[in-house]
């Protein structure tokens, strides 16, 4: 079906879609270079990452390339339910999300192409999932941010697992609600199985505060409202080079060894399989996850680690290869099961 086709056919599906799961979307371009004829249709991008951060990176794979790239912005499962309900009628060519899960609901559908062998190179085993069908271009750390005024370093738990123990009744906070939570849920099934999980997740139920958001986790940490919650590294990083507003009376705890506490999530870029620019689409993905598009990364606010093409980390984050985490096929991080998890714990 070719671009026309799939757009008209989009139009009605996407429509339905928003109606039915509250979906939204934004959309942007960027310049076009004199090496592509004016006529040339732009890559439409499903996009649930950071948009400053993939406005910078898409911005500079235009200049680079002279394609333009259309962005529309929601969040992972939104947009892999969208993906996955439009089918072939999609007129996304590119998916990138913040977590894996979401990536690996599309591919469970069929729904990527292969990853260039060129782009695979790119980038280090533990990002790339099994099937080869995307690849990770980014990571967040997951971590445990306390109050330093309400506990002391001896006191911490030495797993995430330990959070379901009466002692953090109503001490400990969590984003119940999003993506970045339930990738790390997803991390705990992966590693610890079904039963235990749904038996931390029952500690958690009894314990836990639950929160919006990540940076609302951190700010009740802060204020001493809690003692301690369950975030990834960015939001503290970020509020700290901002000037501590919301992180002045806390510390990061990495769990580390291997513990499904130290689970780094990864943001994945995918090409459809339905795209009919599969050239373009594909060179997206080798610019995200090359020298150029890390270096992008690594050097903006936004603070996550680049992981690819041997591009070093904000030098302001705890280094990569210090932060030991437990070895997860990406492509098996099962979002729809840590769903009904939750749903069963009460969570969700």
């Amino acid at each position: 079906m070719g671009r026309s086709g799939r757009t008209t056919a989009a139009a009605t599906l996407a429509l339905v879609t928003l109606l039915a799961a509250g979906c939204s979307g934004s959309a942007g371009g960027s310049e076009t270079s004199d090496s592509r004829s004016a006529d040339t249709e732009p890559l439409t991008l499903y996009n649930a990452q950071h948009e400053d951060l993939v406005r910078a990176m898409v911005d500079g794979f235009t200049k680079e390339t002279g394609i333009e790239v259309e962005i529309r912005s929601g969040d992972d499962f939104e947009l892999a339910h969208q993906i996955v309900q439009e089918g072939p009628a999609s007129p996304a060519d590119v998916f990138l999300t913040e977590n894996s899960p979401a990536m690996a609901l599309v591919d469970a559908e069929q729904g990527f192409a292969k990853v260039d062998e060129a782009t695979l190179a790119q980038v280090p085993s533990q990002f790339v999932p099994s099937t080869g069908n995307w690849v990770g271009f980014a990571a967040r750390a997951t971590v445990l941010v306390y109050n330093t005024d309400q506990l002391s370093e001896d006191e911490l738990p030495a797993s995430i697992m330990d959070l379901a123990e009466p002692r953090w009744k109503d001490k400990i906070g969590i984003a119940a609600g999003g993506a970045d939570f339930q990738a790390i849920v997803s991390a705990v099934l992966a590693l610890k199985g079904e039963d235990a999980t749904a038996e931390w997740l029952a500690g958690l139920k009894r314990n836990a505060k639950i929160y919006p958001k990540n940076s609302a986790v951190m700010k009740a940490v802060d204020s001493g409202e809690i003692s301690a919650g369950v975030i990834y590294h960015y939001y503290w990083y970020k509020d700290q080079a901002e000037g501590g507003a919301n992180s002045s009376h806390t510390k990061l705890k990495f769990f580390g060894n291997q513990d499904p506490g130290a689970f780094v999530s990864v943001s994945g870029a995918g090409v459809l399989k339905v795209s009919d620019q599969q050239e373009e689409a594909q060179r997206l993905l080798r610019y995200l996850t090359g020298k150029e598009g890390q270096r992008i990364l690594s050097d903006s606010t936004a603070l996550e680690y680049s992981i690819a093409s041997d591009v070093p980390a904000n030098e302001a984050l705890k280094p990569l290869d210090e932060l030991d985490p437990p070895v997860v096929d990406v492509a098996k991080l099962n979002g729809p099961k840590v769903v009904t998890l939750m749903q069963e714990a009460g969570l969700l």
